[in-house]
């Protein structure tokens, strides 16, 4: 390991900022010889990570509260409101992430059944329902879940 490689590894570990606002320097004035490669890496990585968990966190919350409104009649009334504030707070978020990230339509299709499956847990477990009352595959497509007109 060369010295400069030490610093920079020991500056990623001590201050991610200043890091961070070197490294953005060195990719601007084409100081590529310099550039902490390892931890630049591990950080583009970690952003298209983050994004995946980001969007499918919020179409598991979208489908636990399209399952409350659909199924949880005793605490309809009451809750109503605030269900259907989450449902377009969820999809507004999912919407987001798809307009900077298109391909990312393509994962949520590819996690639909898991994080309806999640979601229905979730959703299981507030409600304290009977689990046989509440379909383990989901009675709705992707697209009519992200539909803002459209309520179970």
């Amino acid at each position: 390991m060369t010295m400069t490689t030490e610093i920079k590894i020991s500056l990623y570990e001590q201050d991610y900022q200043l890091w961070l606002d070197q490294t953005l320097v060195q990719l601007r004035t084409g100081d590529f010889n310099n550039i902490d490669l390892e931890n630049l890496i591990e950080e583009v990585e970690s952003l298209g990570k983050s994004d995946k968990h980001a969007i499918s966190s919020y179409l598991m919350r979208l489908f636990e509260h399209l399952l409350k409104l659909k199924y949880w009649e005793s605490e309809r009334e009451m809750c109503l409101r605030g269900w259907l504030v989450e449902i377009a707070n969820f999809r507004i978020e999912i919407e987001k992430r798809l307009e900077t990230s298109p391909s990312l339509k393509t994962f949520l299709q590819d996690n639909f059944a898991k994080q309806y499956k999640n979601g229905r847990k979730l959703f299981l477990q507030a409600s304290n329902l009977d689990p046989r009352s509440i379909p383990e595959q989901p009675c709705f497509t992707l697209d009519r879940a992200l539909d803002e007109n459209w309520l179970p």
